[in-house]
This record gives structure tokens, sequence and C-alpha cells, in this order.
């Protein structure tokens, strides 16, 4: 096949579940030459009259070239078409404490922006998933007795570690010199952050987004704060769908405020993006981090549609979401919503124009943490 650009963009989205390829050579910005493109099972090939260049498909995903259907030209976009492709299945990614705490292992929590350490050296004993916000309103629908658990608030002891839907509750009665209100905000020293709240005397809750639990005796792991981002909400996201069949999403500052409405299409996309060149640099844009010379050339993505409900924008939506049972609410400090949403704004800006709109929505791809 063949179609006329000067510098063609390339997209490649494979779906695991379904087997399939979506490839979209996009148009070029100005001028034109011929360009020949030749899909193998484990590479695409482009050939100019100045030369050529080979892009691999990573290990384990490989395309069928003869599957190729629904090609079709898009004005402004570029040349569509689908492939079937076969993609060894995603590795399920594993929490912080599964993958770096052991049992009795002394931790640290670190300031995700800035690395100022907020609690050093603690020995979590029991770590714990929390039940669902609404667990309290369910005993009371099936007990026929006085509810047992009636303000017996779930508080996490010495150690303890308490995992909720996007934040951590740990006790921190020990490590403070004076006794911490309650409801008070929790801001790093150094870089001024909101990192979580006093939920009482005792208990402390740090969100997810803010903060980094690692090893005591540990390096500081440098992650650009997008890239964190990103991938604790895809986790965040994919963790409650698959649990209690959550696909839409409030995402709500400390104040109740909506700034996000959330919708996953799926969790099974793996982006694939071409390596550094020495003669050109061919990657997808959908990051603002520059990638290593090294860095995976694919990795997981979660779909999500999203709309954004500030400016009186949304709120009549988001008023329907909110009396909604099936919808789930994630709350976030008010300034990481306002960043998650920036992040989805530059995200979907780097699709393919005729992927940037589904009806009142915008899809967007998360990147999730680990390797493909």
């Amino acid at each position: 096949m063949a179609v006329v650009t000067a510098d063609t963009r390339v997209f490649l989205e494979v779906r695991r579940r379904l087997q399939s390829a979506l490839l979209i050579l996009g148009e070029p910005d100005e001028g034109g030459m011929q360009l020949d493109v030749s899909i193998k099972p484990t590479s695409l090939l482009t050939r100019t009259p100045d030369g050529c260049t080979e892009i691999q498909l990573p290990a384990g995903v490989r395309l069928v070239p003869s599957s190729c259907s629904g090609l079709q030209y898009i004005s402004g976009d570029g040349l569509h078409m689908r492939l079937q492709a076969q993609a060894e299945p995603r590795q399920q990614p594993i929490s912080v404490f599964d993958q770096n705490l052991q049992a009795q292992e002394c931790c640290t929590f670190s300031c995700q922006s800035c690395g100022e350490v907020m609690v050093k050296d603690r020995k979590l004993l029991r770590v714990l998933p929390l039940p669902s916000e609404n667990w309290g309103a369910l005993v009371g629908e099936w007990c026929c007795h006085p509810d047992p658990f009636a303000n017996k608030p779930l508080h996490p002891r010495e150690n303890d570690c308490f995992i909720g839907d996007s934040f951590f509750l740990v006790n921190l009665r020990c490590d403070s010199e004076q006794e911490p209100k309650a409801n008070t905000k929790v801001i790093c020293k150094r870089c001024k952050v909101i990192l979580g709240e006093t939920v009482s005397s005792e208990t402390t809750k740090f969100y997810m987004t803010e903060v980094i639990i690692q090893p005591s005796g540990g390096s500081f792991p440098t992650i650009p704060r997008s890239r964190f981002v990103q991938s604790v909400i895809a986790q965040c996201l994919v963790d409650l769908s698959s649990a209690r069949s959550t696909f839409r999403f409030t995402i709500q500052g400390q104040d109740g405020k909506v700034y996000i409405l959330l919708w996953i299409l799926n969790s099974d996309s793996l982006v694939i993006e071409p390596l550094r060149s020495s003669r050109c640099v061919r990657k997808f844009p959908l990051l603002d981090d520059t990638p290593e010379a090294d860095s995976d050339s694919a990795w997981n993505a979660v779909k999500v549609l999203y709309q954004p409900c500030i400016k009186s924008r949304g709120e009549a939506l988001a008023s329907l979401w909110e009396s909604d049972i099936s919808v789930h609410p994630l709350t976030l400090p008010s300034a990481t919503c306002l960043e998650l949403l920036l992040i989805l704004s530059r995200n979907n800006a780097s699709l393919p124009p005729s992927l940037r709109q589904m009806n009142s929505f915008q899809p967007a791809l998360l990147r999730e943490a680990g390797k493909m």
C-alpha cells in the first residue's frame, strides 16, 4: 500500500482481549513524498526515496498482515486500518505492598513531589484493605438487630496500614510530638503540597497520588509526576472496576466538589511506540515526559472517557452521576484533580483527531505502571 506524506505519524493500539489492532498513519503537516508501508508480523517497514525505517514490535506481539480490513482514509487524520493481533496476556499489576514490602519490614512514607520523609522506619505488621465506603449502610440493611459497628470507625493501630480506594490510613500518634487535631490538612514541609489529612487524633490519611512507600534504606525513586499520577489513577480504576463491577467514577476534591467524570472503556490496551533511531525519532506523543533512550517501546494503558466539571460545565450530568449508586467517587486533593484534568486533556490532544471526541465525552489513555 502507499500514501503520500512527508513525515508519517504512526498510532498503533493493540487490544489484548479482542486480539485486534488499530493502525493509523497520520497525514503530514505540510508537503509530501511517496511512502510505501509494509506490514510484517513483527514489524512495520516504511520506505521513502531517501531510505527506509523499520519499527520493531515488542516480543510477544504479532500482527496478521493478511487480516487487514476497514481500510479508509479520513481527511485531516490519515489512513486507518484494522488487523488481527496476537499479544501475550497482560501482567497483573502488583500493589506497592506486595511488590516492595515483606511482613514486619520497615518502610518509609515520602512526598512524591520532593522526596521529603513523612513517616520513617515504620514497621507494618498488618496491611489490610478497607471495606467499601458504604459498608455501614449495607450492615444496617442486612442486620435485624442494632448495628454492632455503629460509632466504631475502623482506625489502624500503631503497626497497621489500612488501604482505601485512593488513600492509606496509618497511625501516627507515636511519630508526632504534639497531639494532632482531627480534620486538618497534612502538608509537606518542603514543597507545601497537600499529602492528606488527619482523620482523628491518632489516624492520618495519605493520598496515593501524593505519597511513595518504599522499604527503609532504599533510594528515593525519581518518577515524573505526570507518569506517577497516571499510573496510580489507572491502577485505582482497574482495581475498583474489577472488584465492584463499577465503570463510572466521579473525581472529587476534599471539599466534595466534582472536577471530572470518568468512564472506563477498556483496560486491555497496549500502546506501542517506536524506539529512538539515530536517523529519526518516531514515537507516540501521548506522554509529556521525554522517554529515555532505553525506555520500553510498549506500555499498558487504561482507555477512559472523561468530561470536565469546571466553570459550570457538566454540572447537570455530575448531579445525575452523584445520585447514581453505580457511580463510585474517588477523592483526591483539589490540586491533583486539576492536575489529572490537565493530563487527560494533554493525552487527548495527542490522539489522532478522529479519536478525540465521543458524544459529549473525550477519550484519553492513562499509562499504567510496569512493563507490558
